[in-house]
């Protein structure tokens, strides 16, 4: 087990999003990573804001850090050696759990004039390797190196052992291609000959950057994007109250602007992501922002300032667009004290704003040496498939299998954004069945960049071409004239371009049913050759590894035979993503504790799947606990291979399966990618309608890997 200390050279350098970033790029790697930051520099006693971010991104265990009130009465009276003592209790109370730990520093400030002096003694305290923390301008590399050079001294300059290298943040001068936000982590972004440029100048100030003394662990561009807060975080920066909250928990604030002029002049600032800030008395803002947001443009919100908030009657012509969500804060302060306090709203992240932390956090992963964290980690373990690991995966095996998707829903905005993230990262070539027109009318209005490539397509283009088709493949049970009218579904429409191999996957459901969706793939794609029946699994992913349920979603109570064959789907789709497959048939008695028909279809089902598949390893019944804690396998089934260790969990009837998954996901906070179908000819999947970006993104990813898992097996 190693220890990497992240020391910040000044304030501003990103040292949290440092810490989450590094910790995320070992995740992906298989590699466990624990946190400490030992110091807390907050006068709250409530958590830690980067100890809570921790907790909140890797579902993983955190400790308490010692409060700045103590820290600061110790320092006063000289027991510095007793403050060690209780960082390395904690160091050792989360050592045994970690590969690796990486600790949080202190931050030198005016408020606490002993931080370098401490961090030297915590890095001696931890036995840990030393990783600077600073920010960096590509067009000074003097003073980079200079700042740099001046922390090295404390800990015996860049030759001394315990210095391990130099993470430069938020850097300045990088070409715009470094700077995207990664849908996961890719490595492939770090920006290797801006790297090599970089060193190269400031090895003229020192000749040990970049050597094995001292290596440059990343170089991590300054992004706008990554400091955007979100609407809601404002509001007790400017003493406001809310006339409507609306959305602003989830609308982010790209730019702001004081409204002075008369209306006509200042329309173009009605855009996307603005933040509009006017004196309350103007009425006519107010209905101009109302306006813009029942015209589909996504306002960060309204700030009125000055005097009484609007009349209720007022209101009541904006009532479109507070039924959208636009928020809308009263302030009584005047309009420049409120823009002077934006202006001076520090860019830190909210504990509670996850989404942003996840986007910083693989950002600045995808801009570290991983290779240096794999030498530096001492990990002797076998690498896990953690959450991390496995949505690298599933980005990096679907960017190779380079597979068309069809998006069936064009128009809808969640679906035109994951479907430009895919597009723009190589994870899929995405089809938009929709209008152009609107298409472009959504993506401007909601700011989204449609990439080169992205294809969409009119369905009244194309919906004749496959009439004849279509009645040939359901022959006798339609004619013309009914499949037209079909074809008026565009899922329908998307369902006969995967049918003919126009494309190789569809993905539905962020506005339509489950059975919209599944209906036409059982009518017109049907099952593949080897199976009888089409099932479901979801992907659960735990803080330390992934599972599958199967089935929750389609069937409702299998037979014995269907049961095994479930199982034997659910194995391969499991193999197929990367997961060893240890198969636990489920039931409410383990082995022959049980007797009844429930327990017998179990055991039964075990039997036919060990049958047609010796080489899968699958065990039952068993129940949920023996099948998943090791303690508990060994005492109830102490021969099985599977109890106490499997990773797919096959159940008995949809009641039980989706019960679980909901149960788990809820109880535990559990992320779940799914459902995913299996057992059809060709793959189709559905969403859920209160999907989010990113879940349509990872469901198009999946999608093109069944597509290419199908294609091989042919």
């Amino acid at each position: 087990m190693n220890t990497i200390l992240l020391i910040p050279t000044g304030e501003g350098v990103g040292l949290t999003s440092a810490c989450l970033g590094m910790i995320y790029a070992l995740d992906c790697n298989g590699i466990k990573a624990g946190f400490l930051k030992p110091f807390s520099q907050v006068d709250q006693e409530n958590l830690d804001r980067t100890t809570s971010l921790f907790g909140h991104l890797f579902q993983s265990k955190t400790v308490q850090s010692i409060s700045h009130e103590k820290l600061t009465q110790r320092i006063a009276a000289g027991e510095v050696d007793e403050l060690l003592e209780e960082a390395v209790s904690l160091h050792r109370s989360i050592a045994a759990d970690n590969n690796v730990i990486i600790v949080e520093g202190l931050l030198p400030n005016g408020q606490d004039h002993f931080a370098s002096e401490l961090n030297a003694s915590l890095a001696q305290a931890l036995d840990a390797e030393v990783v600077l923390v600073s920010t960096a301008d590509i067009q000074n590399p003097r003073k980079t190196a200079e700042k740099v050079e001046a922390h090295l001294r404390q800990f015996g300059g860049a030759t001394s052992n315990r210095t391990a290298g130099v993470l430069f943040m938020r850097t300045r001068g990088l070409s715009e291609e470094t700077a995207q936000i990664p849908v996961a982590f890719d490595p492939s972004l770090r920006p290797t000959e801006d790297i090599a440029k970089f060193t190269a100048e400031l090895q003229k100030y020192n000749r040990y950057f970049g050597s094995s003394d001292l290596p440059i662990i990343g170089l991590v561009p300054f992004s706008n994007t990554l400091s955007v807060p979100r609407t809601l975080d404002i509001a007790s920066v400017i003493d406001g109250q809310w006339v409507n909250q609306g959305e602003a928990k989830t609308r982010r604030i790209l730019h702001s602007s004081l409204i002075a002029s008369s209306i006509e002049y200042e329309l173009n600032k009605f855009i996307a992501g603005e933040l509009i800030i006017s004196a309350s008395e103007r009425t006519d803002v107010l209905l101009a922002s109302s306006l813009a947001t029942s015209n589909g443009i996504p306002l960060a919100g309204l700030v009125l300032t000055e005097r009484e908030a609007p009349a209720p009657k007022l209101l009541e012509f904006c009532q479109s667009a507070i039924k959208q969500g636009l928020p809308i804060l009263h302030t009584h302060l005047n309009t420049l004290e409120t823009a002077q306090r934006l202006s001076d709203f520090g860019n830190e992240i909210p504990t509670d704003d996850t989404e942003r932390a996840e986007q910083v956090t693989r950002f600045v992963s995808s801009h570290i040496d991983v290779e240096w964290l794999k030498q530096h980690s001492n990990n002797g373990a076998t690498p896990r498939l953690s959450p991390s690991a496995f949505r690298h995966e599933l980005v990096q095996k679907s960017i190779a299998a380079k597979k068309r998707i069809v998006l069936p829903e064009g128009d809808e905005p969640r679906t035109i954004e994951a479907a430009a993230i895919c597009q723009a990262r190589g994870i899929a070539h995405c089809i938009l069945l929709a209008k152009p027109e609107t298409v472009h009318d959504v993506a401007k209005a909601r700011g989204i960049e449609l990439p080169a490539g992205l294809e969409i397509i009119d369905p009244d283009q194309i919906r004749d071409q496959y009439i004849a088709p279509m009645v040939e493949l359901r022959k006798g049970k339609l004619n013309d004239l009914q499949a037209k009218e079909q074809l008026q579904d565009t899922v329908v429409l998307g369902t006969m371009m995967l049918a003919l191999d126009h494309v190789d996957g569809l993905v539905s459901g962020a506005v339509h049913t489950t059975a919209n969706t599944v209906r036409p793939a059982f009518q017109l794609i049907k099952t593949a050759p080897a199976y009888s029946l089409v099932s479901s699994i979801f992907f659960m992913l735990l803080p330390d590894e992934v599972y599958v349920y199967g089935d929750c979603a389609i069937n409702p109570d299998p037979t014995a035979e269907q049961l095994a064959e479930i199982a034997i789907q659910s194995a391969d789709s499991a193999k197929a993503f990367g997961i060893d497959p240890r198969i636990a048939m489920i039931s409410y008695s383990t082995g022959t504790s049980g007797t009844g028909a429930d327990v017998e279809k179990v055991q039964q089902a075990t039997q036919i799947a060990q049958q047609r598949r010796p080489d899968l390893l699958i065990d039952g019944p068993l129940q949920y606990d023996a099948a998943s804690v090791e303690s508990v396998g060994r005492q109830k089934a102490p021969d099985s291979r599977v109890a106490g260790r499997a990773n797919v969990f096959i159940f008995p009837d949809l009641n039980t399966g989706n019960t679980t998954y909901k149960a788990v996901q809820r109880a535990a906070n559990v992320v779940s990618v799914g459902p995913m179908l299996q057992g059809l000819n060709k793959p189709v999947n559905d969403l859920s309608r209160g999907a989010l970006v990113d879940d349509i993104v990872f469901t198009i990813a999946l999608t093109a890997i069944q597509a290419e898992q199908q294609a091989a097996a042919k």
